[in-house]
């Protein structure tokens, strides 16, 4: 069983959060708020596991995704020298975390939908023949 908890529209950038969900950098403001969604994912398979009657042993879960992803983006403008202006992005982030229950076995417990063989090749891919790019046209010259 799989248990989500998801936080949107943080102003933070993805990038910055994905930093952190792949533990490359921890002393980021957004860990925080990381910290309180995992938190908040745990609290969820607890309540369905008192309160719902499911079967959720909570020492046993584990993250099976964790994703950020881009949300809308906030265009400002910066006042530059000589009346002009620069403009620059604000960016957002939706954040969301799955945790699944692992087996007793160590395996995990939720149902794979896909999965690739596991024979190391990829498979054999039909390439498109493409064009030659075209040579430069010289300006006055004709033919």
């Amino acid at each position: 069983m799989e248990f989500r908890a998801q936080a949107r529209y943080m102003r933070v950038s993805p990038q910055k959060a994905r930093l952190v969900l792949d533990l490359t950098f921890t002393n980021k403001r957004v860990a925080a708020t990381i910290h309180k969604l995992l938190r908040s994912a745990v609290e969820n398979a607890n309540y369905l596991s008192s309160e719902k009657g499911v079967d959720v042993d909570i020492d046993s879960l584990y993250v099976k995704r964790a994703v950020a992803n881009d949300g809308p983006r906030l265009k400002r403008i910066r006042p530059a020298p000589m009346g002009r202006a620069f403009r620059y992005v604000r960016r957002i982030a939706h954040i969301e975390i799955e945790l699944a229950e692992r087996g007793k076995s160590g395996e995990s417990v939720a149902t794979v939908v896909a999965r690739e063989k596991a024979t190391g090749k990829t498979p054999a891919r039909v390439k498109a023949k493409r064009k030659a790019p075209a040579g430069k046209k010289k300006v006055g010259a004709r033919k």
